[in-house]
């Protein structure tokens, strides 16, 4: 990949940006923690399937960042959650849309504090995926520009990265090419590559209020048993312009974290996605395991098959659980 589409600086460019990408052991400086922004205000609203997991307004998310900060922890990543929905997700790139808002909110307070955006439909549309319908499917090219404008609006809003989970062919490029074009070439972009279609999720749309409203995901996100296809993907992610590749979910696809390792030599991160945080808090909860030695030992397990980032929920805690 040649300059000016491959920028090695973009992940060079401050300490938390730096920290992210070392090869280590499980540190604070691992961790994404992803965070939920609805609109509204002293909005707290817990999460039933996912315990000390909670919906935000933007004023309240402030006190959670503060504590992130606080901990170290070098970043984070929003999900929005907005008041009103439609058929192309418009809210999603709107100037005042609920992640702008909060982007902005963050960054006025907490400059240094990595900001990254999920970029993706299924959040904001009325029908629930993470595309453009059209004769009862998803139209994958219709979807690419709607992308590129929900990037966009989140790099103008301050964000420091984005990351497209929603799995349509070509948004990576759709993404980059939109940036590159708007002054932002300095923005990475964070492919959710080999996201696959996995039964682990369900607690997430809860919190997302993200459920397809027909049908499921099966034609965009991956079969679960494939891993060959996994390459494929990624290869496609980081010819497009992916500056770190992600595999979700982390756990039970620890194998595919491994092939993509051996097969580039890029950053990758996992997601560590709800139905695993809500399996763990469920049996520490009735006692049945030990919740810390648990987590660490899966988070362990997630950067020994070759992950440098992790996405989790648990990130709070095993920010002072390392600390201690």
């Amino acid at each position: 990949m040649n300059f000016p589409k491959y920028r090695p600086r973009r992940l060079r460019k401050n300490e938390n940006f730096r920290r992210m990408i070392r090869e280590t052991n499980l540190s604070i400086d691992d961790l994404i923690y992803p965070l939920f922004v609805t609109e509204g205000h002293d909005v707290k609203s817990p999460v039933r399937s996912m315990p000390n997991v909670y919906q935000f307004s933007v004023d309240t998310l402030l006190k959670e960042i503060a504590e992130v900060v606080n901990l170290k922890i070098p970043a984070i990543i929003l999900f929005g959650i907005p008041s009103k929905k439609d058929d192309r997700g418009s809210e999603a790139y709107a100037q005042s849309g609920v992640i702008q808002e909060a982007i902005k909110a963050i960054k006025d307070v907490h400059p240094e504090l990595i900001v990254i955006t999920d970029v993706c439909l299924c959040e904001y549309t009325s029908h629930g995926h993470c595309g453009i319908i059209k004769d009862g499917t998803v139209d994958n090219d219709a979807t690419l520009e709607i992308l590129a404008r929900v990037a966009l609006s989140h790099a103008r809003a301050g964000a420091d990265m984005v990351a497209p989970s929603d799995m349509m062919d070509g948004r990576v490029k759709a993404i980059r090419e939109a940036l590159d074009s708007n002054g932002y070439s300095q923005i990475p972009i964070m492919a959710y590559s080999a996201k696959y279609c996995s039964s682990f999720y369900g607690p997430f749309r809860e919190a997302a209020d993200s459920a397809p409203k027909f049908g499921d995901r099966r034609s965009y996100q991956m079969d679960p048993p494939n891993v060959r296809e996994a390459i494929r993907e990624v290869s496609l992610d980081v010819e497009e312009g992916a500056d770190i590749v992600m595999v979700k979910p982390a756990l039970a696809y620890l194998d595919v974290i491994r092939v993509i390792r051996d097969h580039f030599d890029y950053p990758i991160a996992a997601y560590n996605v709800s139905g695993e945080y809500s399996m763990i808090k469920a049996a520490g909860m009735q006692g049945w395991i030990d919740e810390k030695k648990v987590v660490l030992e899966v988070l362990t397990s997630i950067k020994r098959a070759g992950a440098d980032i992790i996405l989790t929920y648990f990130a709070k805690d095993v920010a002072k659980w390392l600390a201690d």
